[in-house]
């Protein structure tokens, strides 16, 4: 199946999990998976969560950031790949006057 980025709506979605400032996000959703393009800009942040029931995948495709999780914190940039198990947390940081755009993958099952 293709999935069109480009026809899927962009949402600007404030304090993300509780994170800060916006998360500029194109979302694909299914009963068992939810695949997004997003964007964090200028020091925005997705707040840290638990993944309780799936797992996320995210891969950097341009730009930089940071992830804090519990086995401590990643430096990303374009091209690395981060994945948070099942069962752990984490948060997704955008540096200052920066921005990270990344496409992410969380298969609910």
């Amino acid at each position: 199946m293709k999935i069109d980025f480009e026809k899927i709506p962009q949402n600007v979605i404030a304090n993300f999990k509780g994170g800060e400032k916006n998360f500029i996000a194109k979302m694909y959703t299914y009963p068992s998976i939810k695949i997004m393009h997003g964007r964090l800009e200028d020091g925005a942040t997705i707040g840290f969560h638990t993944h309780e029931t799936s797992s996320e995948i995210i891969f950097v495709l341009e730009g930089s950031g940071k992830v804090v999780c519990d086995s401590g914190e990643e430096i990303l940039k374009a091209g690395d790949c981060h994945y948070c198990p099942k069962g752990c947390g984490h948060s997704l940081q955008s540096p200052a006057g920066g921005f990270i755009d990344f496409f992410a993958v969380v298969p609910e099952l």
